[in-house]
């Protein structure tokens, strides 16, 4: 019915956002990807993706700040026993890209990480994603992919922190391009943030 909602950002936190538009104020549940995403734009303009749960006895919106999230969003509620929170969940703890990269690998233990997802529901993501994401859910550049591959993940949380930071997600992806991706978040983003001044 929806597919985004454009308008001020009136309320933040870390699991729902609220978005005037036209006079009236949706509230969208999002992943803490998101909410990185909306933070800087708390009182201005923003827009989000978005996907409507109805229930019963409830109907309920949710908010992404890509499309690649909505995509892997709508892939993750697909599988059986996992629902939107779940899927909120996953996509709290890596970003659309950094899953793609953890289904494609078969890591059913990174996967299950993830609050509230337990070994056999990862295993069960990743039977059920692995032949789907290969067109779809994996958008990321070659450079940011075998980043956050040779990094089990970290990669993905170097890429978000320097978003978080104001950096683009080419920015973020060209400064880390070189760097040992075994070496500690920390260390990660040091050496990013010194190339990223000197471009």
């Amino acid at each position: 019915m929806f597919y985004y909602l454009k308008g001020n950002l009136q309320f933040l936190f870390p699991d729902f956002a609220v978005i005037d538009a036209g006079g009236v104020g949706y509230k969208l549940t999002v992943s803490k990807n998101t909410f990185a995403y909306l933070s800087p734009l708390y009182g201005k303009t923003a827009m989000l993706f978005t996907h409507m749960a109805v229930r019963e006895d409830a109907v309920e919106l949710y908010g992404f700040g890509t499309e690649d999230e909505l995509s892997a969003f709508k892939h993750l509620i697909t599988v059986s026993g996992v629902g939107p929170k779940a899927a909120i969940n996953v996509l709290s703890t890596f970003t659309a890209d950094g899953l793609a990269s953890v289904i494609a690998s078969g890591d059913a233990k990174t996967l299950s990480k993830t609050p509230g997802v337990g070994l056999k529901t990862a295993q069960k993501i990743i039977l059920e994603l692995k032949d789907k994401i290969s067109g779809e859910m994996v958008s990321s550049s070659p450079a940011e992919s075998s980043f956050v591959s040779a990094a089990s993940g970290g990669g993905s949380d170097a890429v978000d922190t320097l978003a978080v930071l104001g950096y683009t997600r080419a920015e973020a992806v060209a400064a880390l391009k070189g760097i040992d991706p075994t070496l500690p978040l920390e260390t990660i983003i040091g050496e990013a943030l010194k190339k990223l001044a000197s471009m």
